[in-house]
């Protein structure tokens, strides 16, 4: 896809290229912005070392970007032959004994919770996820620090909306339709109890429902996970990233697919009303996607996409090798 300069110094096509006669000391990177470069770089010439997964169904809809409101109790998304609807939940508070209302899953961190809990069931085919030390070192290698308290209770709460939540998930093909209806994580305290020092407590393990379980041993799409930490403050570019993931090898190799803006935006475009707010989201987050997937061949102009076969990001040998060093 084309990239086009800002207007600037660097960019010869600048009204005035030479505003200041000398040149101003550059900022230094961000957080995100140093991990984005120290990402991508790996990913260019490294195979991957940690290999997560997504639910196709959770590749080609999506669970909102931001918070959507206490108000707002279900969300749905439906994609071609693919359905999401997503049901917020309740809890019993344990000091209360009252029912209490868990807000909707939103946001960068329930995608990479899911990826790590996928990855961690398919990686011992159990349903049972030993979730104490493997998800901080998950937190500590997407973050490439370690995570403070309030980072790690952050995580923890939106780990308790998808546990309260149940997630129905359809999928229609030549062959058969099928539905899930469950919750994804089952056996789980919400409440997170402390220890002498009021440290909120990881359980030991958790569960994923059986039923959803099974849909993702045979519906998994492998993922890289440093491409998850480099994308990891963006949802969108997470979607993004997860969608070409699952598509792009498909895809016939003499026979390209267009997508249009409108059908981007529907997909894409949860909260943002205007189709050219939505573009510009939206190719700054495909610019940050192709960094971490080098081999995709996506073409932009201004009618949409035009998707071209290529390799996935992380190729069938290297997931078979994973799951069999386990």
């Amino acid at each position: 896809m084309s990239l086009h300069l800002p207007a600037g110094p660097s960019n010869p096509r600048s009204p005035n290229p030479q505003r200041s006669k000398a040149l101003k000391p550059l900022k230094p990177l961000s957080r995100v912005q140093k991990r984005s470069v120290e990402t991508s770089a790996s990913v260019a010439l490294e195979i991957p070392g940690q290999i997560v997964y997504q639910h196709s169904v959770l590749c080609q809809t999506s669970i909102p970007y931001r918070d959507p409101g206490a108000e707002v109790r279900t969300w749905e998304r439906e994609q071609g032959a693919v359905f999401l609807r997503l049901e917020a939940g309740h809890a019993r508070h344990p000091k209360t004994q009252k029912w209490v209302p868990i807000g909707l899953p939103f946001g960068p961190k329930p995608r990479l919770i899911l990826a790590h809990l996928n990855a961690e069931a398919l990686k011992t085919s159990s349903p049972k996820i030993d979730i104490e030390d493997s998800f901080t070192a998950f937190v500590r290698r997407i973050q490439n620090y370690r995570p403070n308290g309030y980072q790690i209770r952050a995580f923890k709460t939106h780990l308790g909306s998808l546990a309260a939540s149940i997630i129905r998930i359809a999928m229609r093909t030549d062959r058969r339709d099928f539905q899930v209806d469950s919750k994804i994580v089952t056996a789980f305290d919400l409440w997170f109890p402390k220890d002498e020092s009021q440290r909120v407590l990881w359980p030991s393990t958790i569960h994923l429902s059986l039923d959803y379980f099974a849909s993702l041993q045979n519906h998994a799409v492998p993922l890289d996970e440093r491409a998850l930490a480099g994308l990891a403050h963006s949802a969108m570019a997470l979607d993004l990233y997860a969608w070409l993931a699952q598509r792009l090898h498909r895809i016939p190799r003499r026979q390209p697919q267009f997508v249009a803006w409108a059908t981007l935006k529907e997909q894409f475009g949860a909260g943002i009303s205007q189709m050219c707010h939505f573009k510009h989201y939206f190719r700054v987050a495909l610019g940050q996607v192709l960094t971490f997937y080098p081999a995709a061949k996506v073409e932009g102009d201004g009618r949409g996409l035009t998707l071209y076969n290529s390799a996935p990001p992380v190729k069938k040998r290297l997931v078979l090798v994973d799951k069999s060093q386990e």
